[in-house]
């Protein structure tokens, strides 16, 4: 049985649905992998332990703190500075407060300015890895242990920085099940 030149067509524009349906698909996780593994974007890579380089090369390391629109949340950086020598390891803290009447939960996302440093600044251990809950009134330090890669000094582009901006953005997310469970019996309990 031959197909007709519609019926041909008609298939082939099928499989280009198709093809297009599973790229766009498949673009979110490549693009997130893709940032993690480049840099991209500002996007910081993770280690498990700190650097066992340190240069005497210094760079100066700036922390921003914002929240998405509608997250009830005050949240700062408790420093706005600090000077670190390129592999040592670096310790700062952001505070973040609930001034509501309810458990608030929210998620960090982030990244580093400009781009050419985002793959060199190395997160050790970070508030962001997990999913934050604060109660009613609750005020919290969430610290960041990072390090800024030795191997920046040869990247041609990279090398110049002279000064790196770890930026965090808070959204508020739904509340994990077991949480949400207990928010009406403390709700109940306060009227």
């Amino acid at each position: 049985m031959s197909l007709t030149r519609n019926q041909k067509t008609a298939a082939k524009m099928v499989g280009v649905v198709i093809l297009m349906g599973s790229l766009s698909w498949a673009s979110v996780p490549f693009y997130d992998w893709f940032c993690r593994v480049t840099g991209f974007g500002g996007t910081t890579s993770v280690a498990g332990e700190a650097s066992d380089r340190v240069l005497d090369q210094t760079v100066l390391v700036r922390f921003d703190a914002s929240k998405e629109r509608g997250m009830p949340w005050d949240f700062k950086p408790m420093q706005h500075e600090m000077e670190i020598k390129l592999g040592e390891t670096g310790l700062a803290f952001y505070e973040a407060y609930n001034p509501t009447d309810r458990p608030v939960a929210g998620t960090a996302s982030y990244n580093v300015a400009p781009y050419a440093a985002g793959g060199y600044f190395t997160k050790i251990d970070c508030f962001c890895f997990e999913e934050q809950v604060l109660q009613p009134g609750e005020r919290v330090t969430m610290p960041v242990t990072f390090y800024v890669d030795p191997e920046i000094v040869d990247d041609g582009e990279a090398k110049y920085v002279k000064a790196i901006t770890l930026s965090y953005t808070f959204h508020e997310t739904e509340l994990p099940e077991e949480v949400a469970q207990l928010a009406p019996a403390t709700e109940a309990v306060q009227n």
